[in-house]
């Protein structure tokens, strides 16, 4: 269980699905079919979803350009939270904490965008804060950076659900589920 013991919630944490930030990404129109999928059953089930959005100028992910927007596949809710980011990890310098706070969020569901950075610096940044962070095993992607010396993007998925699978800390829970088994009730 969290450590933050009064806040007993959830919250569906939606990163960086943004047009471009995905494009060309593994399994991209199934990572963002099984993400629509988990955004319908969280709001069915009154499951604060919060979405996080990326800006860096040097990526193209200029706020208000094309590629800086969410994929149109995925359409926020007005009354859902908005949290703009400039680094990996999606507590760094932004209002998320106080959003959650807000919201008596102590538990995270993780998907989103992209699987060796920003999805594992937000893990490790709510673990370290004393979130439990779930990551959604099938409802992340990655782009192919093994022209620099990664592995193949398929392989950099596998390997983040199965460090995250084992990953723990003292009073916190980590883990993955697959979109299908996620539940919000």
């Amino acid at each position: 269980m969290t450590t933050l013991t009064d806040r007993p919630g959830t919250a569906l944490l939606v990163i960086d699905v943004q047009t471009g930030v995905v494009e060309g990404n593994v399994d991209r129109d199934g990572v963002v079919a099984r993400i629509a999928g988990l955004v319908d059953r969280a709001r069915d089930a009154r499951t604060p979803v919060v979405w996080v959005q990326h800006s860096n100028p040097d990526e193209g992910l200029v706020e208000g350009a094309p590629g800086w927007e969410y994929v149109p596949e995925l359409v926020r809710a007005v009354d859902e939270a908005l949290v703009h980011k400039t680094y990996g990890d999606s507590f760094e310098d932004t209002d998320l904490e106080a959003v959650l706070a807000g919201l008596e969020v102590g538990s995270l569901v993780v998907c989103g965008a992209q699987s060796d950075a920003c999805i594992r610096s937000t893990l490790h940044g709510a673990l370290a804060r004393g979130y439990d962070a779930l990551l959604v095993s099938d409802a992340h992607t990655t782009e192919d950076l093994s022209a620099y010396g990664a592995p193949p993007p398929d392989q950099v998925v596998a390997h983040t659900n199965l460090y995250w699978s084992f990953t723990s800390a003292p009073g916190r829970t980590a883990g993955t589920a697959p979109a299908a088994e996620v539940s919000f009730a």
